[in-house]
C-alpha cells in the first residue's frame, strides 16, 4: 500500500505539473528512478572553482617554498663546509671572500643632452671613467679576480630610481633593462664592453639610434654590470648614470657647446636661443660671439647686464655667464702702455681681461701686486678700457709688441 501510495502521490505531482500528460505518468517515473543521478550545474561549478583555486594556490606557493628550502639548504651547507657542491654553485653574493662589497661606479658625469648618432661623452668632452668600489672603504679594488673583470655597457630606463646606498636586486636592475623598438636597430652602438684594469675602466664610443621619448619616464640612464661570462660567486653591484634625454639629432642645430669658443654664435650659450629675444637684443648691441659677450662683460658688466633687461632673470643672468667664462681663452694679449717712453703697461688677455703689469720689461701678474701697485693698476686699466684704441696686441713669450688691426666695439 505504501509503494502504491508513493506512486500515487508522484503520479499526482506529475499530474500537476504536465496535466496533459493523462495517465500513463508513472511509467515514465518509473523509467527516470532508473537512470544514474547527474550532479547539478551548480555543483559542477562550485567543484570547478575549487580545483582552479588550489591549483593557482599550488602555483604561488611553490616558488616560495623553492626559495625557503633553498635557503635552508644552503645554511646547512655553509655549517659543513664550503657552500659548493659537485655541479652546484651557491647563489652569488654581494660580500667578497674577504669581507669587501663591492659596487661598480660611474666616476664621470655625461655632457648633456644627448642626441641620436653623436658620441656620448663626459662633461666637457672628457672620457667617462669607471671603478669598481668596496663600499665598505669607498677605495677602488685593484686586485682580485674582480679587478679586471669585463663589464655589459646598457641602457636603463630612467626612472630606476632606487639610490645607490638603498641597493637593487638582480632581478629589479634587469627588469629595468631598455632594448630597441621593435624594428629598429640595437638603441645603442659602439664599444659596449669594458674591461677593468686595476679596477678602473674607461668607456669606449658610444652611440645612441633611437630618441628616448618613446619610453614612459622619456629618460634613459646608462648602466654597467659584469659580463655573464664572470663566474666567481661574488655579484658586483651594478652602476648606473643619472637619467637623462636623448633627442633627435636634428635638435643638435639648436645645440648648445659645452665648453662654448670665443667664435661661437652668441646664441650657443645657455638663456640665449636661437632668434630669440635675447639674441637680437645682443645682435642689436654688436655682440655676434662669445668673444663679443666676454669683452663686454669683462669691461662693462652693467651695460652687458642692462642690454638683456629685466626680461632675463637674475638666476638665468648667473646660468649665462657661468657658462660663458667655461670658455677656452685663447693665447692672445694686448698692453696698453702709460707713455710713450712704455717703461709701464698693463698687459691683458684676449677677452679684456687684466691679467698683470709690466714694468722695466718684468711681468708682474694680478695676484701679486702688492696693496699700492694694485691702486695704481685699476687707474690704468680703467684708463685703458676708456681709451683702448691705443692699446697693442702683444707676444708674451717674444716680449713684442705691434698694433692690433681690430679693436672692440
Amino acid at each position: 500500500m505504501q509503494r502504491s501510495g508513493r506512486g500515487l502521490q508522484r503520479s499526482g505531482s506529475k499530474r500537476v505539473l504536465d496535466p496533459t500528460n493523462g495517465t500513463g505518468g508513472g511509467g515514465d517515473d518509473d523509467h527516470a528512478a532508473k537512470r544514474p543521478r547527474v550532479p547539478a550545474l551548480a555543483s559542477v561549478i562550485v567543484e570547478a572553482l575549487k580545483v582552479d583555486s588550489l591549483q593557482k594556490l599550488c602555483s604561488s606557493l611553490e616558488p616560495i617554498l623553492r626559495r625557503v628550502v633553498s635557503e635552508e639548504v644552503e645554511r646547512a651547507l655553509a655549517k659543513l663546509g664550503p657552500a659548493r657542491v659537485e655541479g652546484r654553485s651557491s647563489p652569488k653574493r654581494i660580500e667578497g671572500p674577504d669581507g669587501t662589497n663591492l659596487q661598480l661606479q660611474f666616476r664621470s658625469r655625461l655632457s648633456l643632452p644627448l642626441f641620436t648618432g653623436g658620441k656620448v661623452e663626459g662633461e666637457q668632452g672628457a672620457a667617462i671613467h669607471v671603478v669598481l668600489l668596496d663600499t665598505n672603504t669607498g677605495c677602488v679594488v685593484t686586485s682580485g679576480p674582480e679587478s679586471c673583470a669585463k663589464l655589459d655597457v646598457l641602457v636603463l630606463e630612467g626612472d630606476f630610481n632606487k639610490e645607490e646606498d638603498e641597493g637593487w636586486t638582480e632581478e629589479e636592475f634587469e627588469g629595468h633593462i631598455v632594448k630597441e623598438r621593435e624594428g629598429k636597430r640595437p638603441l645603442l652602438t659602439g664599444d659596449l664592453q669594458v674591461t677593468l684594469k686595476e679596477g678602473v675602466g674607461t668607456i669606449g664610443e658610444l652611440i645612441f639610434t633611437d630618441n628616448s621619448s618613446w619610453i614612459r619616464s622619456r629618460k634613459f640612464r646608462l648602466g654597467l654590470r659584469v659580463a655573464s661570462d664572470f663566474s666567481e660567486g661574488i655579484r658586483v653591484r651594478e652602476a648606473k648614470t643619472e637619467a637623462f634625454t636623448v633627442k633627435d639629432h636634428r635638435g643638435e642645430l639648436y645645440k648648445k657647446h659645452y665648453p662654448p669658443a670665443l667664435k661661437d654664435d652668441v646664441w650657443r650659450l645657455e638663456k640665449v636661443g636661437k632668434d630669440g629675444a635675447f639674441h637680437k637684443k645682443l645682435n642689436g648691441s654688436g655682440i655676434y660671439t662669445v668673444e663679443d659677450f666676454l669683452r663686454l662683460l669683462v669691461r662693462d658688466q652693467q651695460r652687458l647686464r642692462s642690454i638683456l633687461g629685466s626680461g632675463m632673470s637674475n638666476k638665468m643672468w648667473e646660468s649665462l655667464v657661468e657658462h660663458a667664462k667655461t670658455c677656452v681663452l685663447g693665447g692672445k694679449h694686448y698692453i696698453y702702455y702709460v707713455n710713450d717712453s712704455r717703461n709701464v703697461g698693463a698687459i691683458f688677455n684676449n677677452i679684456y681681461e687684466f691679467t698683470g703689469l709690466i714694468a722695466d720689461d718684468q711681468f708682474i701678474s694680478a695676484e701679486n701686486l702688492t696693496d699700492n701697485q694694485k691702486v695704481y693698476a685699476d687707474t690704468l686699466v680703467k684708463k685703458a678700457y676708456e681709451d683702448w684704441m691705443h692699446a697693442v696686441e702683444y707676444d708674451v713669450t717674444a716680449r713684442k709688441s705691434w698694433p692690433i688691426n681690430r679693436h672692440s666695439k
